[in-house]
């Protein structure tokens, strides 16, 4: 059994009441290690130690914060396979998309953001013959990040470093469902020489260690990814008190298929975007949208593509699909099945619950399911599943699927798969989506802003986007 610990001002301590939750692993639903039951007063803790830190982190010359950074960078890369074994082990997602994406990923988030503190640059702004203007950008203090279990060290990574490059220091809950990879982070900030109490890492549920974060009245920044409820909840404690919001919520993307796209490489990567992760990332296609003159040929040559995706055990190399995070989480995902063919769904494939054999036969597995028939406004179209399920709508014109596309709460991303460039931007500025890829998927380029539009988010997170955000803008005018 594996007790793992919080990170409070450089050491690794239990919760102030001695409590412990437990962690059972997705593959096997059998409970492998135990996590701090932390409270308010855990989270009080780890606040003064990162009050005590501000100080003189804030100040550190950047060449020195680059090098410890970078060193984290570093530790991330040389602890790869352990790190990517413990993401596997703890999300139930297969090994392999761990080795590559994950904590490459995570790396190359302390990386960036290491380099760009070097180059971070602010305004200034000149009245002749009488004043110079310049911006000076100073960090905020301490802030409060707050991540998911679906890319646990990924997106935890992903507001942590541009905080601490911003020059903050920073009280961090990892999700409770995934905390091992954030514990073994807590480990590489110590070798790499991270001063005690500049990251802080809190273990615990939402309602204790996540609400005290954002209720703390020192912690005046809060950068959260989660549900888009979670997110309204947030919002509403903080708006009152004024603290700064960065909100990365729920998704419903579209995925839209013209009848000119190179149909071999859309099938392919509409496959990716839709089962990736079990269907666990906030960016998967969920509803696919197929000009009605392919809509057959395609929806045929997709089903059989996805009928032969492998379910089971994450460490198996061929399986495609993994365990589902918890076992809640896949009820749920099941019940959103059972809604489909109730509002006249027609399931083409998959959609039940798998027991594969070996050690995995107790897992939390599913196969992946294609639901056709079903019209835009139902539920199973309207609300974020999370899962590995995908719905399938024919269109007739290009007017038609933008109106599908646009036609949820949400606005995270969304694909467009066509030959035509002038469509392609056509479309894409219609679309009310913070992200477009044309042609591709999960392309990403660190530098971009990242984020959603209408109930999928508040702000972007990203490049200089992320470092304006962990930072208060400052204007000096002086006479000349």
């Amino acid at each position: 059994m594996i007790r793992i610990l919080n990170y409070i001002g450089g050491e690794m301590v239990p919760a102030i009441d001695g409590g412990w939750l437990p962690n059972p692993e997705p593959a096997t639903a059998q409970v492998f290690s135990e996590i701090p039951d932390s409270g308010p007063a855990d989270v009080e803790k780890a606040w003064m130690a990162a009050r005590q830190a501000f100080p003189s982190w804030s100040v550190t010359p950047l060449e020195d914060r680059f090098r410890i950074l970078h060193r984290i960078s570093e530790g991330i890369e040389t602890r790869m396979e352990d790190l990517a074994m413990a993401e596997s082990r703890d999300n139930g997602k297969p090994l392999w998309p761990a080795r590559k994406v994950d904590i490459p990923r995570a790396a190359s988030n302390f990386r960036f953001f290491a380099t760009a503190l070097l180059q971070f640059a602010s305004e200034s702004h000149e009245m002749p013959g009488e004043a110079i203007n310049y911006t000076l950008r100073q960090p905020i203090g301490v802030v409060g990040c707050i991540s998911p279990w679906n890319l646990p060290l990924y997106l935890f990574t992903w507001k942590i470093a541009p905080a601490l490059a911003a020059g903050n220091t920073v009280v961090a809950k990892p999700s409770e469902i995934t905390p091992l990879t954030a514990w073994m982070l807590a480990e590489i900030c110590r070798e790499a020489g991270l001063p005690p109490g500049v990251l802080n890492i809190i273990h615990g549920t939402g309602p204790r260690v996540g609400e005290a974060i954002v209720k703390h009245p020192g912690i005046k920044a809060i950068s959260f990814t989660g549900g888009t409820a979670t997110g309204a909840r947030i919002a509403a404690v903080a708006a009152p008190v004024f603290k700064k919001l960065s909100l990365e919520l729920g998704g419903k993307n579209p995925t839209l298929v013209f009848a000119d796209a190179d149909l071999e490489e859309t099938l392919r990567t509409t496959v990716q975007s839709g089962f990736s992760n079990q269907g666990e990332i906030c960016l998967c296609g969920s509803r696919l949208l197929i000009e009605r003159s392919i809509y057959t040929s395609f929806r045929d040559a997709y089903v059989e593509r996805v009928s032969r995706l492998r379910v089971g055990d994450p460490l198996d190399t061929e399986t495609r699909v993994g365990a589902l995070a918890s076992e809640a989480h896949l009820q749920k995902v099941l019940s959103y099945v059972r809604l489909a063919t109730k509002e006249g769904g027609t399931l083409l494939c998959g959609g039940q619950q798998v027991y594969p054999e070996g050690r995995c036969r107790d897992g939390w597995f599913m196969q992946p399911a294609v639901i056709e028939g079903l019209g835009p406004a139902c539920r199973t179209n309207q609300e974020e599943i999370f899962g590995p399920v995908v719905t399938l709508q024919p269109f007739d014109t290009e007017e038609e699927a933008i109106a599908l596309a646009n036609g949820v709460r949400y606005g995270l991303a969304t694909s467009v798969w066509t030959r035509d460039l002038k469509k392609a931007h056509r479309v894409a500025a219609a679309l009310e989506s913070g992200i477009v890829w044309v042609n591709c998927w999960l392309l990403r380029d660190l530098r971009t802003p990242f984020g959603g539009m209408k109930d999928s988010g508040v702000g972007r997170e990203g490049g200089w986007e992320a470092m304006r955000f962990f930072t208060e803008p400052k204007n000096v005018c002086i006479r000349l």
